[in-house]
């Protein structure tokens, strides 16, 4: 049996997303992802072409509902795949493929408040990009969250402009800090995504990363840690199987992440430590498609380190 946590993060030894979830809304509250039928200037020729070399044609939106109908339909469908686990809740609408605000403002507005009107919505999660968030796009999702949460999830990836160059980002350090700091003046909760395991970065490199986003004033309300996933059809797969680069193993990724943990504010909600890869896309590493595995391991690797004891994660005060 796990040791209990302190009660401030319930049981586990990190702010986690579903300590943080319970606490705000009362419940158990799970993520339904939608495809708000939009595509990404990395894309259409506006910053690029093909896309971030990790990507997949899915635009990272590969657990998304298919778009076969309006955001009710397609939230209606969401939720009937998780109905075992969870009946008559509360979900997060998670707009995920591709860049969601990239689009013309009546569309925005259009999809985003027919998501909120649902009456099993709690909040709206929008993964886009930086360089995707006019003032008017930020004004209407702040007058959204007066009605619900919005959450806006920007793909940062690396403070490295070596490997932003490489995986083909689209846009410089100073836009999304840009971005962060005119989401917060709104008053918009702000959720960062970093790949760890990048061609080319020593753990050093992603760990400056990390220290970054932990003092980057003002504070970021989320982070989501990937493991860098190989997929297939994808730039990356290629340079992978060129043997241009290495991932890593499971063992590696665990200390990696002990110490992202370690560096970053204990008010910092932490929504994914992993993530997963699509199996029918997934090449490497092959670990990180045996969820139970890594997440055990984690948890005794947690255990070997006295963080349930709180020897090494300083306590959140409520």
């Amino acid at each position: 049996m796990v040791p209990s946590a302190s009660p401030v993060w319930g049981d586990k030894p990190y702010y986690s997303l579903n300590y943080y979830l319970k606490q705000t809304f009362g419940e158990k509250v799970y993520k339904l992802a939608l495809d708000g039928g939009m595509t990404c200037p990395n894309r259409d020729g506006t910053a690029g072409t093909g896309g971030c070399i990790f990507c997949s044609r899915g635009g990272s939106g590969d657990f998304a509902e298919p778009r076969r109908g309006s955001v009710t339909e397609q939230i209606e469908a969401a939720k009937s795949l998780v109905r075992s686990k969870i009946k008559d809740g509360r979900y997060i609408a998670y707009f995920q493929s591709y860049t969601n605000t990239y689009a013309p403002i009546g569309y925005l507005e259009t999809l985003f408040r027919e998501a909120v009107s649902h009456p099993g919505t709690a909040a709206l999660s929008i993964g886009t990009r930086p360089d995707c968030l006019p003032p008017e796009t930020i004004a209407l999702l702040a007058d959204i969250n007066r009605e619900k949460p919005v959450w806006v999830e920007l793909g940062l990836q690396t403070i490295h402009e070596p490997t932003a160059v490489l995986i083909r980002r689209g846009y410089e350090l100073s836009c999304f800090e840009t971005a962060v700091k005119r989401l917060k003046e709104a008053g918009l909760t702000v959720i960062v995504h970093v790949i760890l395991g990048l061609p080319g970065e020593t753990e050093e490199m992603m760990l400056e990363t990390i220290r970054y986003l932990g003092s980057f004033s003002p504070r970021i309300d989320g982070i989501k840690l990937q493991l860098l996933h190989i997929l297939k059809e994808t730039e990356l797969a290629a340079l992978y199987e060129a043997a241009l680069f290495p991932v890593m193993s499971m063992d590696e990724y665990i200390e990696l992440i002990l110490k992202c943990i370690r560096l970053l504010p204990p008010d910092i909600v932490i929504h994914r430590l992993s993530g997963d890869g699509p199996k029918k896309l997934l090449i490497a590493p092959e670990w990180s498609g045996n969820k139970r595995l890594f997440l055990n391991s984690l948890t005794r690797a947690f255990k070997e380190t006295g963080a349930y004891q709180g020897e090494w994660c300083p306590p959140r005060q409520p």
